[in-house]
C-alpha cells in the first residue's frame, strides 16, 4: 500500500482529501505546516512516505521553501504541489524548486488519484530493453551502460555518473534524461516527453517538461546556459547529444 504524506493547511480540505486517499488503497500521513512535514520525513514515519502532495500556501515556511527541503533531504521522493490560484509565477517556481507535478485546487478526487499514479510509476525502475527487445539506440540487451563524453548513464542500475561522481537524480529528471538519451541525436518533442514520462497525453503542458530540463542542465551540464549535452531544438524540443 503506497503511503502519501499531505501537506495541507486547511483541515477541511486535509480531511478532505485524506478521506479520498485512503478510500482508493493509500495509506496517508498528514501535516498542517511545513515544519511539521519536514519533521515527519526526518523521523520514523517518514521511511515509509513514498510521494508529498504539497499545498504552496502553507502558514509559517511556505510551499516553495518546503519542496527545496524537500528535494535536498530525500532526492527521490515524487512531489506533487497544490496551487489554489493556478497562477503561472507561482507553478513555474514550484517547478523550478522541485516538483515533478502540479494540480490546482479544487481539484477532483479522479485528477488527483491519477496524478498520484503516475508519479509512483515514474518512481519505479525504468526498463532496460525498448519494444523491440533492443537496448539502448538499437546495440542490444547488454548495451545498458553508456558513456557520452563523461556522462556514463547506466539504464540497469539506474545511476548516472559524470568524470567518475555519481549525480542524485529524482526519478523525473533521471527518466528525462533516459528517454532523450535512448536516441542521441533524435528530436523528442515536449508532447512526447510529457507522454513517455509524465502520462499526461492529455494536459500538453510545456512547463513541466521545460522545468525538468532546466533541473537536470543543473546537474549535468558544466555550464547549464550552454548545455552539451540536452539541447533545444527552438520550435520543436530536446535532444541529447553530447557536441
Amino acid at each position: 500500500m503506497p503511503h502519501v504524506l499531505l501537506i495541507e493547511d486547511d483541515a477541511s480540505v486535509r480531511d478532505g482529501m485524506e478521506l479520498v486517499l485512503r478510500r482508493h488503497g493509500y495509506g496517508v500521513e498528514t501535516a498542517a505546516t511545513g515544519e511539521q512535514a519536514l519533521a515527519l520525513l526526518a523521523g520514523e514515519r517518514g521511511a515509509r512516505v513514498e510521494l508529498a502532495v504539497l499545498d504552496l500556501m502553507l502558514p509559517g515556511m511556505d510551499g516553495f521553501e518546503v519542496c527545496r527541503r524537500i528535494r535536498a533531504r530525500a532526492p527521490k521522493l515524487p512531489v506533487i504541489m497544490l496551487t489554489a490560484r493556478g497562477d503561472d509565477r507561482d507553478i513555474v517556481t514550484g517547478l523550478e524548486a522541485g516538483a515533478d507535478d502540479y494540480v490546482v485546487k479544487p481539484v477532483t478526487a479522479p485528477v488527483l488519484e491519477a496524478r498520484i499514479r503516475a508519479a509512483l510509476r515514474r518512481a519505479e525502475p525504468y526498463p532496460r530493453q525498448g519494444p523491440d527487445g533492443q537496448g539502448p539506440d538499437g546495440q542490444g540487451p547488454d548495451a545498458d551502460r553508456t558513456d557520452h563524453a563523461g556522462l556514463v548513464i547506466d539504464r540497469a542500475g539506474l545511476t548516472v555518473t559524470k568524470h567518475g561522481v555519481a549525480l542524485a537524480l529524482p526519478p523525473t529528471e533521471l527518466r528525462v534524461l533516459l528517454e532523450l538519451s535512448a536516441s542521441p541525436g533524435r528530436v523528442l518533442t515536449r508532447d512526447q516527453l510529457l507522454a513517455s514520462v509524465w502520462d499526461h497525453t492529455f494536459l500538453g503542458d510545456s512547463r513541466l517538461v521545460d522545468a525538468a530540463v532546466g533541473r537536470l542542465r543543473a546537474k549535468i551540464e558544466d555550464v547549464p546556459a550552454r548545455p552539451r549535452y540536452v539541447q533545444t531544438v527552438r520550435g520543436f524540443g530536446y535532444r541529447f547529444g553530447p557536441l
